[in-house]
């Protein structure tokens, strides 16, 4: 497994735009049409990440406490599904269904989308306030496979609690840590 560090965009950043496929519904959606009222959280995972498998509970859990507050949930895949035809749409498809995903799971095919947010691995994550400014970006949690602390979702749940009381979101963040993106040649 490499572990990889995210890039941590700087804090204040916009949200890139961004037009995708959905590898569930086969359709197509903007940023625009997934945000949220109170924030956006935007997730780039993969299927095949160690480091993914690892959060995927917690992250459907953390979507079902938070989407029903005014959050928007958006997972995105930018891997080279030619050279790792494991994270390929149809294969997307059969995560989401048994992961019981239920945020949109895009695919990235250019991974231009990748590089307007600067990800750097699976999983990497972002929140966007309201006004999809980028206000904390980093790790879920401190747990890793193989590290024995519990998945909780401490950093990315602390982010959207401060949203939710209307009080500013600690700059202290860690990036997330995981398998590099697989970029195309």
């Amino acid at each position: 497994m490499a572990r990889t560090l995210s890039n941590m965009l700087p804090l204040g950043t916009l949200a890139p735009n961004f037009s995708l496929k959905d590898s569930i519904t086969n359709n197509i959606f903007s940023l625009e049409e997934l945000k949220g009222n109170k924030g956006t959280v935007i997730m780039f995972i993969c299927n095949h990440c160690p480091f993914v498998i690892h959060v995927n509970e917690e992250l459907v859990r953390i979507a079902n406490d938070y989407r029903t507050q005014g959050f928007g949930f958006v997972a995105i895949s930018s891997n080279d599904i030619e050279k790792y035809p494991q994270d390929s749409p149809d294969k997307m498809w059969k995560t989401a269904q048994k992961n019981n995903y239920t945020f949109p799971y895009l695919f990235d095919d250019t991974q231009e989308v990748a590089r307007a947010y600067d990800a750097a691995c699976t999983p990497d994550f972002y929140l966007f306030d309201a006004e999809l400014k980028l206000i904390y970006r980093g790790q879920l949690d401190d747990s890793r496979p193989g590290n024995g602390i519990p998945v909780n979702g401490r950093d990315l749940r602390q982010a959207l609690d401060a949203v939710l009381r209307n009080t500013k979101v600690s700059e202290d963040q860690k990036p997330s840590i995981g398998c590099n993106i697989k970029w195309k040649e």
